[in-house]
């Protein structure tokens, strides 16, 4: 295990739990806390079956480099970490010459309180070989395909929407603090949540296409509510765009 942060380490420690015998690396001392440690990142990996990378996207490229003098063929380098598509090519370009098989890995929900249990995304030429091992010990896994990045690409288009829905909760609850009915929105909102399913999101996307003259000046008052009421409208004026595209016949701006 490369990288011993809060991801890692409760990773780690779900795999000892379930098994396997992990060594970690951390240049952090007090990272891991009782998880055994090696000195380097290559004593980390020298001989393990899978090498987990679970640092940060601007340490991904450092940490392969350091581990991948010494893989060789036979072994799994997988790298969770969050970032996107060239990166992890990156990655594996640096992994390629060991002969090791790579893996680009997208755990696709936080993992404090799931740990390995963390529903993951894997690509690459070694994506079957990591839901074979970390799926055998417990980790939610599906293979999305062959190159390296495809994991990572589905993970940022889903941050697309999810990134996208919690910026429109944040500026309608801002708005509607200001109007003093934040209670009664956030109620409405959550009302949606709790009923959606796929017929929602068909109605969402042909409404706003059947329905975006219409809309566009339903989002520009909104937009000029907002900033009555002292909130910047960076949402509602992303949607008129869109909804200005589409009543103008493209479907993409």
């Amino acid at each position: 295990m490369l990288g011993l942060g809060e991801a890692g380490a409760a990773i780690a420690a779900d795999l000892v739990e379930a098994g396997a015998t992990v060594v970690g690396f951390d240049p952090r001392a007090d990272a891991g806390g009782n998880l055994p440690r090696a000195e380097s990142a290559s004593a980390a990996v020298h001989e393990a079956d899978v090498v987990l990378s679970v640092n940060s996207a601007e340490a991904a490229v450092g940490a392969a480099g350091s581990a991948a003098g010494s893989l060789s063929a036979g072994q799994l380098y997988a790298d969770l970490n969050s970032a996107g598509a060239p990166l992890k090519r990156e990655v594996a370009s640096v992994i390629e010459p060991s002969g090791a098989l790579f893996a680009d890995v997208a755990l696709m929900a936080p993992v404090p309180g799931r740990g390995l249990r963390t529903p993951a995304l894997v690509s690459g030429p070694g994506a079957r070989m990591f839901a074979e091992q970390i799926g055998a010990l417990g980790m939610p896994v599906e293979v999305v395909g062959e190159e390296p990045g495809q994991a990572a690409v589905r993970k940022l288009l889903r941050s697309v929407f999810m990134k996208g829905l919690a910026a429109t909760a944040i500026e309608a609850l801002s708005a509607a603090g200001a109007a003093g009915c934040e209670d009664w929105l956030r109620e409405e909102i959550a009302s949606v949540l709790e009923g959606a399913d796929a017929a929602l999101l068909e109605r969402l996307e042909s409404g706003s296409r059947k329905h975006a003259a219409r809309r566009v000046h339903e989002v520009q008052d909104a937009s000029a509510l907002l900033r009555e009421l002292g909130i910047e409208p960076r949402i509602s004026e992303a949607s008129e765009g869109w909804l200005t595209q589409l009543r103008d016949g493209g479907a993409t701006p």
